[in-house]
């Protein structure tokens, strides 16, 4: 029975990897790195941005110590939240399902995407108050496809639910646009349902189920997914 669901946050509720790919592109040719659009999308969508950075040096073979990571991740940021309040994009459906999920089940967000970046979008395009949870990338060491964060998520939603009987993964569900959140999801034990938002769908045949949009998501569409 489906008794939790957590939604990724950037390319499923809002539209926003273009801006991250932007602003990762950005940074790193401050740095004298340079990716292309093709890149980002086959190899660092779905990290966060510790673990892109991280990646992108790697693959240059250049060393990155903890202080220079911490500041490309900060440079990043401000650069995301003085672009995103102009440019904030909301997928089709969103703000029509989380009302009706959030009526039936609780929900959680795990993201690679920074509290605050997360907290804000929420507030502003008025979905907040369906979120129970919100595990981000400063609460977990490691990102997808670790599943600590969708572990942490979970267990996040059993404390609000204590004295009740505990939400196992088995009950849950995750729902990803990423290569790499369908792997964490997987290696968590988690049902996973993936949105063609940014892979083609042979990219996502890990996932338990595969939709175009979450216009085509109901309450007993997902239902149907725990048998």
């Amino acid at each position: 029975m489906l008794r939790a669901i957590i939604f990724d946050f950037n390319g499923i509720l809002v539209d926003d990897e273009p801006i991250h790919f932007e602003l990762f592109q950005k940074v790193l040719k401050e740095e004298g790195i340079s990716i292309s659009q093709k890149d980002y999308y086959a190899r660092y969508l779905g990290m966060d941005d510790r673990g892109c950075f991280k990646a992108a040096y790697q693959d240059q073979e250049r060393k990155l110590d903890e202080p220079s990571l911490a500041g490309l991740v900060q440079r990043k940021g401000r650069y995301y939240r003085e672009t995103i309040e102009k440019r904030i994009v909301v997928f089709p459906g969103v703000k029509q399902l989380l009302p009706d999920l959030s009526s039936r089940f609780p929900l959680a967000i795990a993201s690679g995407a920074l509290r605050s970046e997360i907290e804000m979008i929420l507030q502003t395009i008025g979905l907040k108050k369906y979120i129970k949870a919100i595990v981000s990338a400063e609460d977990v060491s490691e990102g997808k496809p670790n599943p600590e964060i969708f572990l942490k998520a979970l267990a996040l939603l059993n404390q609000q639910n204590a004295g009740g009987q505990p939400i196992l993964p088995s009950q849950c569900l995750v729902v990803e646009d990423s290569k790499e959140g369908i792997l964490g999801a997987c290696h968590a034990g988690i049902k996973c349902l993936a949105v063609t938002n940014s892979h083609p769908p042979e990219e996502l045949r890990k996932a338990d189920v595969v939709v175009n949009s979450l216009t085509e998501v109901t309450v007993p569409f997902l239902e149907r997914l725990f048998p």
